[in-house]
């Protein structure tokens, strides 16, 4: 294949329908319900199970996820919250839809994630209480060290709402040996996943939140559907009648139809194999690129990585982007610094502010990562961006 276009177009991500999975959906199409039914609650039960945390609540995709987790940590116009410029624009924008500020902390430019040093010394040059949050991104698929910053957390009085759309599966090990899988509770307040077609977990839209804190568990189910409460121990007036309910705050409905349900739970089922063929697919493009000078690996062989994103570096970004392109491999950029994006900048941020993570934009590339890529095809992938490289416009 290497010297012939692929029989399909190769893009950075791709989704994996089964046969079990149409199955999966067809089946809850007969069901009695499309929503609001019992296909959520096993959902959340199962990837609760999965992960390692006590509770989970589906949500209608990852930024409702981050919205509602603003919701139930009572983020308040005016209040602060640190988080990293390395990330989709949500992780941020959730702290806005409450009417807080966003603040970031520069990236470490070996993994690309938000740097605690640099974190710590953004809150000891403010008085104690100055910020209320942090919001660390698994970015990539690589875990953030939650156990130093939880202790950061603890020291300065923060909450932690930690980003883990790229890590289902992934994990890092703590100061006692142990693997802490993302999204487990046990350093994080609250935790988020995304459903979007090219993660790990595919429902089409949809997400996950994720806590060991029941009262947060039950807050959170309340604000997903409108502020509304039918449970009669939270109820604050006597019932009308078997139909009462209460709006008791103002909600939203950031609900998941069990036909989404359906199909998570039939992707949860494998999602243990995909992992393991993206980490093989990681340690095949690690080997491969460690003959090809000119091109950097961010972040190789970590430990506990779960490879949403398989990312390199190079010169000439923009040059090899258009050459895969006319090989039918269609590479992505993640990200473009949030505080570059013109809404921030109207904020007052401004290029230079973080310059490690406009660095790491300037040069990184996102090139095929999913399960069902073929070894073949992956090796096709590594031809053209060696055979581009090596040519001599690239030096």
């Amino acid at each position: 294949m290497a010297n012939s276009l692929p029989t399909r177009p190769l893009p950075y991500g791709r989704q994996f329908i089964s046969e079990a999975d149409v199955a999966a959906v067809v089946a809850s199409l007969h069901a009695d319900y499309l929503t609001q039914g019992p296909t959520v609650a096993e959902f959340e039960r199962q990837f609760a199970q999965y992960i390692g945390a006590k509770y989970a609540v589906a949500v209608s995709n990852g930024t409702a996820a981050l919205h509602l987790c603003a919701l139930a940590l009572n983020v308040q116009p005016g209040q602060r919250v640190i988080t990293t410029p390395l990330t989709f624009s949500a992780s941020a924008n959730c702290v806005r839809y409450c009417g807080g500020e966003v603040h970031f902390a520069d990236i470490d430019p070996k993994t690309g994630l938000i740097d605690l040093a640099k974190v710590r010394t953004l809150l000891e040059a403010h008085p104690k209480g100055y910020f209320t949050g942090l919001i660390p991104v698994d970015f990539a698929g690589l875990a953030v060290n939650l156990e130093e910053a939880r202790r950061l957390a603890d020291e300065f009085g923060l909450w932690i709402i930690e980003d883990a759309c790229h890590a289902p599966g992934g994990f890092f090990v703590d100061s006692e040996g142990r693997e802490q899988h993302c999204g487990n509770g046990n350093f994080a307040d609250l935790a988020i996943f995304s459903f979007h077609p090219v993660k790990h977990i595919a429902t089409g839209e949809g997400g996950m939140i994720t806590t060991n804190s029941e009262q947060l568990f039950h807050h959170l189910l309340r604000l997903r559907t409108h502020g509304i409460t039918r449970d009669p121990a939270d109820l604050v007036r006597e019932p009308d009648g078997g139909w009462y309910m209460e709006m008791q705050e103002l909600g939203y409905n950031y609900r998941l139809p069990d036909l989404n349900c359906a199909l998570g739970l039939s992707q949860l089922a494998r999602a243990e194999e995909g992992l393991t063929r993206r980490r093989q697919l990681a340690a095949r493009y690690d080997a491969a690129f460690a003959q090809v000078p000119g091109v950097a690996v961010l972040a190789p062989g970590q430990t506990g990585h779960a490879y949403h994103l398989y990312v390199i570096q190079v010169e000439n970004r923009r040059e090899l982007y258009d050459f895969l392109k006319t090989k039918q491999i269609f590479a992505q950029v993640h990200y473009i610094p949030v505080h570059r994006m013109p809404y921030y900048e109207a904020l007052g941020w401004r290029a230079g502010d973080f310059p490690l993570a406009e660095e790491y934009y300037a040069h990184c590339l996102s090139i095929p990562m999913f399960p069902t890529l073929t070894d073949e095809e992956q090796d096709y992938v590594v031809a053209c961006i060696r055979e581009f490289v090596e040519a001599p416009h690239a030096r």
